[in-house]
């Protein structure tokens, strides 16, 4: 999911491990339970919009957190713990042992909010993942995960069911694959997308030329939208159909109120940290207000581990980044140190030497810390001499670009993106080019350029990915995949298009055997890196702040405060 998701996005994405000022999540969970208050008003200052409130469509970080809160899916990730436990689900689904049936039970007493306040049942979670296909909705992951089911296919009309989704009774869902995917399903049975939506309800809505069920949606989690004004405001309510006793979450806040324009981050940091009822929004701690914190009210901060990092993507569709030499000398001229330390240092993550980040499988196998073994990726700081071998190899005498054209690099206003942005404009100079850099909101960058394909953007310097749960497929197949170049919501910033890099990727994901698969992931980051697509900047830790009188929990599955779990002192 991409990052932007925070600055970051979706992702998605934001997984295993946590640590806040010296804590960990598991310890920022019990300390919520010890001093939590019931009830009471948080405040969540955002300084945009989200990419859409509608559970079917999100993948960005601030839709995230708002589904987390309003809906529950088969299985989730509980703050603190490594593993998806049942949400929706009785127990794990089943994976037959050709990995092409996986077979679901739910609970029952689930109940919707109004107005449809009836029971979840089976063909609720049926028409959830039906409707990921349909043309008015188009969710950007479906292909990635669930287009093996029998029968599914990409833009479809609203209302179009998929033969291979069953529901033999009212709680029982089963799922046939073409192929032997099924491990890869079940996994991602903790996406937003298998929230159940009902059919009866939604589909007049979904049959708009738009869906127009987001902002009107029902929810099955601990909390209701109340309000949506795009651009404005996003306000969560209880939801009075939810039984706690069906939930692991305890609920604790009755109100969440995020209101939007919040664009200065670092006045916002001033406002979380010295008032009250409040934690941060979409955008990262300026590194001086960080650094501040950390070193004056540390027990304020959560410092995630991601399970994501951010890259700068040069198109490979667009001259000169078409040769392989030309990109390999932009990643060796690259200061990744210092994109680094623009973003705060070591307490929010690490310099990035490929691209699988710590904690995901295919991590290790790809090199570790240590890399794959690139010359263009050996010095942090950036190598001249390196950068200027790999000019000479692309023709250019001069070991500089001698083109006389501008580069357009399009890269986020806010927060620290803009540093980074700089960063990267830099960078390409120092090899020759001539850069027009463009700094636009997150949401515009995303929707309107680095997502587009056809506006022909150069580089995006500030891509962020969070991997949607532990497995190297959700964080390379859609951001690599040649497969996966899409006109609209593009998330292959960089168009790569390699057949040996597809087809290890193809091979990867029918791979059931968990140590084989870790190995086969690794292979292909290598075989990604290699070819040198994008800058690999960073490894993240995501760092967020909230209030004195606030006990912050963090959901590592999404890198984003988990409102369920958040509580006032």
């Amino acid at each position: 999911m991409p990052l932007s998701k925070i600055v970051v996005p979706a992702s998605l994405a934001v997984l295993l491990f946590a640590g806040c000022g010296g804590s960990s999540s598991n310890e920022a969970t019990d300390a919520a339970k010890a001093v939590a208050k019931q009830g009471g008003v948080l405040t969540v200052p955002w300084s945009g919009d989200v990419d859409s409130i509608d559970p079917g469509i999100t993948y960005y970080s601030g839709g995230y957190m708002v589904a987390n809160a309003t809906q529950r899916t088969p299985m989730a990730y509980e703050p603190g713990k490594s593993e998806a436990r049942p949400d929706l689900a009785v127990e794990a689904p089943t994976v037959s042992a050709d990995g092409k049936t996986v077979t679901l039970k739910l609970k029952a007493g689930v109940k919707f909010s109004p107005p449809v306040k009836r029971e979840v049942v089976a063909d609720d979670l049926k028409y959830a993942i039906e409707r990921g296909f349909f043309k008015t909705v188009n969710n950007p992951y479906a292909g990635s995960y669930f287009s093996d089911i029998v029968g599914a296919e990409v833009g479809v009309a609203a209302g179009t069911k998929i033969a291979g989704i069953t529901t033999p009774d009212d709680h029982t869902v089963v799922f046939k694959l073409r192929r032997g995917t099924g491990g890869t399903l079940a996994a991602a049975l903790v996406l937003p997308l298998a929230a159940p939506v009902p059919r009866d309800y939604a589909l007049p809505l979904d049959r708009a030329k738009v869906s127009e069920y987001g902002v009107k949606q029902v929810a099955t989690g601990p909390y209701m939208v109340e309000t949506y004004e795009p651009g404005r405001e996003i306000v969560l309510v209880r939801n009075p159909s939810w039984d706690k006793t069906t939930d692991f979450r305890p609920a604790y806040l009755d109100r969440i109120e995020m209101p939007q324009g919040n664009d200065d981050s670092t006045i916002a940091a001033r406002r979380v940290l010295s008032g009250k009822n409040m934690v941060s929004g979409d955008w990262l701690l300026p590194p001086a207000e960080l650094k501040k914190a950390y070193q004056k009210t540390p027990e304020q901060l959560e410092l995630v581990e991601s399970g994501g990092g951010r890259w700068a993507a040069m198109n490979t569709k667009v001259e000169p980044f078409d040769d392989i030499n030309v990109r390999k000398a932009v990643v060796a001229a690259f200061d990744r140190q210092g994109a680094l330390m623009a973003l705060g240092g070591k307490a929010v993550g690490e310099v990035a030497t490929h691209f699988l980040p710590p904690g995901t499988p295919g991590f290790e196998q790809a090199g570790g810390a240590a890399g794959t073994g690139v010359d263009f990726l050996a010095s942090p700081t950036g190598d001249k001499a390196v950068a200027a071998r790999y000019m000479q190899a692309a023709g250019y005498a001069s070991g500089r670009y001698e083109g006389t054209e501008e580069l357009l690099m399009v890269g986020p206003r806010d927060g620290n993106g803009k540093t980074i942005s700089e960063l990267a404009k830099a960078a390409f100079e120092s090899v020759g080019f001539k850069v027009n850099l463009r700094l636009l909101s997150q949401q515009v960058v995303m929707t309107k350029y680095c997502g587009n394909p056809a506006a022909g953007v150069a580089v995006c310097p500030n891509i962020g990915w969070i991997r949607d749960f532990a497995d190297g497929q959700t964080y390379l197949d859609s951001t690599f995949n040649g497969a996966n170049i899409h006109e609209v919501g593009n998330a292959n910033v960089s168009q790569l298009d390699d057949p040996g890099v597809n087809e290890l990727m193809e091979a990867a994901k029918v791979e059931t055997d968990p140590a084989a698969r870790a190995q086969k992931w690794g292979e292909v980051d290598r075989a990604i890196t290699a070819l040198a697509p994008a800058v690999p900047l960073t490894w993240d830790r995501t760092p967020m702040a909230h209030s004195k009188n606030v006990e912050g929990v963090a959901n590592e599955s999404l890198g984003v405060w988990d409102f369920s779990f958040t509580a006032l002192r």
